[in-house]
């Protein structure tokens, strides 16, 4: 970016740069690809932009209404989830999603903040962390 250059060869090389930065400061071992894991992520991910814009299209049908139909609250939810990696993505998934929020997270819960009901519906649900499960199932 500092290049003002936005060729591949100079966005390649930045980002392989910023990863290896970013890798070698956080204190961990040497990387080693799971592309197992990685794959499954990727496999998450069109799940998680279906949600996201299923959420959108409701909280924007909140937002139009004239009453402003909208009950907020705070939602403690336990989780089952044992790898942190996977409690992390639960929390930035269900913070993606418009209408929730995560407003805390502890290892084994976490506390949402949620417009509604019908916003809150994929926490309360366990949709969400199901699917994370399904991604990091097999001690990966």
């Amino acid at each position: 970016m500092l290049s003002a250059s936005f060729d591949w060869v100079h966005l390649g090389l930045g980002l392989i740069l910023s990863f290896t930065v970013a890798w070698i400061n956080s204190g961990h071992s040497p990387f080693v690809p799971n592309f197992r894991l990685w794959g499954k992520i990727i496999l998450y991910i069109p799940w998680l932009f279906f949600r996201i814009l299923q959420s959108s299209l409701h909280v924007t049908k909140l937002i139009l209404h004239p009453a402003l139909p909208i009950d907020p609250k705070l939602i403690h939810v336990k989780t089952k989830l044992a790898n942190p990696a996977a409690v992390v993505l639960l929390g930035n998934s269900i913070t993606l999603t418009p209408g929730t929020i995560t407003a805390e997270v502890e290892p084994d819960a976490l506390i949402v903040h949620a417009l509604d009901d019908i916003s809150a519906e994929d926490v309360t649900s366990g949709r969400i962390e199901s699917k994370i499960a399904e991604v990091y199932r097999n001690g990966e």
